[in-house]
């Protein structure tokens, strides 16, 4: 199971006499030249300059598949089409980053990002274009929230960051068919709820040219780019989609590829859950799959590595 801040608290606290290869070791005792004993959570490196982990906890958060089924939305959360839940967010958060970082949610919808940053004691800063997303953000949260367009994110004089994550629109997933079982969106639908993001032509889940879409998350991340310290970490939550005439646009694997020409692509961890409705689609004439995972892509700022732009 992943490790959150939350969860490490409520390991049990280790006694003063353990054992640590064969050795007597008692709390915060020095182990070699680097490490300190840190009871049950392992020996931490002091020349971490990442994370705040132990080398045990910090294998627990190396995985490159995990499962996690999000906790039921509350409130005003249920309002946005796709939000995307904290405790997740704050694995990422745990990993890469120390505790008073500044962490940036280039499009942060109701503020998840923003409200595992209070969770965890990071600084978190939250640009939403849409008004409606942004005034439920700042309902949630005690951190910064800038209502503006993430385009422009250049225009607002940010300080610089350690760590970007965030979750950008599916392409226009949301408002393409998937099919006549009644899914969650038409659920939704029924029930008065929001299926789209937004109407606002500056929405990035309202292109229709998927190439439009994958410039305009390069113009987005490329300004993130000059916000992150050198050799800090972004995370692009995203999912490959199908169109109405049943093709899968690869859209995580080209967004790394093109992504790739300016951070160095690290690794992808899939996020997978298993406890979301199956719907029988295709049925009975053709395969479609339930897709219940998405790509975590995680990338490094290397002011050494970057092949060009290739951005329009």
């Amino acid at each position: 199971m992943l490790l959150t801040e939350r969860r490490r608290k409520k390991l049990p606290q280790a006694e003063l006499g353990d054992f640590v290869e064969g050795v007597k070791r008692k709390v915060g005792e020095k182990v070699g030249e680097h490490g300190v004993y840190l009871g049950e959570r392992g020996i931490y490196d002091e020349r971490n300059r990442l994370n705040d982990l132990t080398g045990k906890e910090w294998a627990q958060l190396t995985r490159s598949w995990f499962i996690h089924n999000p906790e039921p939305r509350k409130g005003d959360e249920i309002l946005h089409p796709a939000k995307f839940p904290e405790s997740l967010i704050e694995e990422f958060i745990l990993f890469f980053t120390k505790e008073g970082d500044i962490v940036l949610d280039p499009m942060a919808g109701t503020g998840s990002t923003l409200v595992a940053c209070d969770h965890m004691n990071r600084k978190g800063i939250g640009i939403e274009l849409i008004k409606k997303w942004a005034d439920i953000a700042r309902k949630r949260t005690k951190q910064t929230v800038i209502e503006a367009n993430a385009l422009e994110l250049s225009k607002l004089n940010l300080p610089l960051i350690d760590f970007c994550i965030t979750s950008p629109p599916y392409w226009n997933m949301l408002r393409k068919s998937r099919g006549h079982v009644k899914s969650t969106a038409h659920v939704r639908k029924e029930q008065g709820l929001d299926v789209y993001y937004s109407e606002d032509p500056n929405d990035i889940g309202n292109l229709t040219d998927y190439s439009d879409y994958l410039n305009a998350l390069y113009k987005i991340f490329e300004q993130v780019y000059y916000l992150l310290k050198n050799h800090k970490y972004l995370v692009v939550i995203v999912q490959n989609v199908r169109t109405e005439e049943g093709q899968m646009i690869p859209v995580a694997w080209d967004l790394g590829k093109k992504l790739g020409n300016l951070y160095v692509l690290k690794q992808e961890r899939i996020w997978c859950q298993n406890n979301k409705m199956l719907g029988i689609w295709g049925y009975p004439f053709t395969y479609v799959s339930n897709v219940h995972h998405h790509y975590c892509l995680v990338f490094e700022k290397d002011k050494s590595f970057r092949r060009g732009n290739t951005a329009p």
